[in-house]
């Protein structure tokens, strides 16, 4: 019986296998095409998220025509949230087993079918299983898991610029797609803003990925950023193998079993739970609690509508210097952005001034929002490979209960004392935690940014 091949061997000869079909028309585009790629997860972001989070905007009018409690209502939303935790691990296994072009053309018709469904409606378990099941649990797979765990592959040298102009697909759709559908629910119902998202995600977003979406580089016989077979500098593999720092590492063929022997995994995704667990605390409780301190309520939901606006620059600003200075520096950014947001929070107890407001809103959407496309590039760098998505979806598990926590802990903390004091601070401590926690998970230690591996060069020459 011959002997099992060397696991250094075995990734070279993967590594240098053409899978692809380099004749197809898609390789002699004048621009690479994972740039196709990222213009398809715009849109598509764009479409889901505001999909996903347009709950909000259909609340009322349900508690409106049904009569039900507040809690019965928005449990729809926390069932939703909580499934879609579950079913992470599944929709990355997936989306390695088959692909993007069947994943998320199936997403999107499971939500499409959550939303005509939840038209027909009468009783409250009606809305859990189809706004939040099908909706938000199954629209996971059509929004940043399902994206996190295929725009890595494409990109090496400018990963965090591609993943951050993806990603800010989130916030452009949110300007034109919400006051859309509040304009259909105004003058037409709930049930008619339903069928027009439905038709969006039908018509838009399943043939955009059916027809030209793509799960990694190699499927084409191309490479990461476009590269050659050999890099500019001469060595083969190009950009995707030219800023490696632990070869050993980043020649391992990682498993999920692999992965979670690794105390690099543990950090992560501590570093992402606690992470999100900051985002989504102030992203729910924001509003509220700016009206508490003596805002105006259209101040309040002006503020909540810049931070959304000026996160399209933070992710795309932010994603780009990563590429530069480094995912952890990087991160610790988009933590500060949020601890200083927090303080701002704080300090408007006691001077609720517009200045200091805007100065908040600044903090967290230029700066704290740039964690959005870290969080699958740091995955990524540590744990690329093609079992990536099962990993990437484990680690999403972790990242969505830290999101699902921060609302509930504050709301309870809120209602323990009467105010959001102890619920900030925990917050800004939890900045703190999920800094340390990226740092000593320590990407930089497996790849280094395509900046600091320029830099290292130059110096070397």
């Amino acid at each position: 019986m011959p002997a099992p091949e060397p696991a250094t061997q075995a990734a070279t000869r993967r590594r240098a296998a053409p899978p692809g079909r380099p004749g197809s028309f898609l390789t002699k585009l004048p621009f690479f095409y994972g740039w196709v790629v990222v213009a398809v997860a715009f849109v598509t972001l764009g479409v889901s998220v505001s999909v996903r989070t347009s709950f909000s905007l259909l609340f009322p009018p349900i508690l409106d025509e049904f009569g039900w409690s507040r809690g019965t209502t928005a449990a729809a939303f926390s069932v939703g949230f909580f499934s879609s935790a579950l079913l992470s691990p599944f929709i990355g296994t997936a989306m390695d087993r088959f692909g993007p072009r069947v994943v998320m053309p199936l997403g999107a018709l499971l939500v499409a079918a959550g939303l005509i469904l939840a038209t027909l409606a009468t009783a409250p378990w009606h809305f859990y299983l189809t706004l939040g099941l099908l909706v938000v649990g199954f629209g996971i797979a059509i929004s940043f898991i399902g994206h996190g765990a295929i725009l890595p592959n494409w990109f090496a040298r400018r990963r965090g610029l591609a993943v951050g102009i993806a990603f800010s697909g989130v916030g452009v759709g949110a300007v034109l797609i919400f006051p859309w559908l509040q304009a259909i629910i105004d003058g037409e119902g709930w049930r008619r803003a339903c069928w027009a998202l439905a038709f969006l995600l039908l018509f838009l977003v399943v043939p955009l990925n059916l027809l030209l979406q793509r799960r990694r580089p190699a499927d084409l016989g191309l490479r990461p950023d476009g590269a050659a077979s050999a890099g500019a500098d001469g060595r083969s593999g190009g950009a995707a193998q030219g800023d490696v720092v632990d070869a050993a590492w980043a020649e391992t063929d990682w498993t999920l079993t692999r992965a979670v022997a690794q105390p690099r995994f543990w950090w992560l995704l501590l570093g992402l739970g606690s992470g999100l667990y900051a985002w989504y605390a102030v992203q729910v409780h924001q509003t509220r609690y700016l009206i508490d301190v003596g805002f105006p309520a259209e101040h309040a939901a002006l503020a909540l509508g810049l931070v959304g606006l000026l996160g399209i620059a933070g992710q795309i600003g932010l994603g780009h210097l990563s590429d530069r200075i480094g995912r952890e520096w990087t991160w610790t950014l988009a933590c500060l952005g949020f601890g200083l947001c927090y303080l701002l929070l704080l300090i408007l107890r006691a001077y609720p001034q517009d200045a200091l407001l805007y100065l908040m809103v600044a903090c967290q959407g230029l700066i704290g929002y740039g964690m959005a496309p870290l969080y699958a590039t740091i995955s990524a760098e540590l744990f690329q490979g093609r079992n990536f998505g099962a990993i990437f979806g484990v680690l999403s598990t972790g990242g969505t209960l830290g999101a699902a926590a921060g609302p509930w802990v504050s709301g309870l903390l809120f209602d323990a004392r009467g105010d959001y004091v102890l619920a900030f601070w925990l917050a800004i401590g939890l900045c703190v935690v999920s800094s340390l926690a990226v740092w000593l998970a320590a990407p930089r230690k497996v790849r280094a940014a395509s900046g600091q591996a320029a830099r290292c060069r130059t110096t070397e020459r």
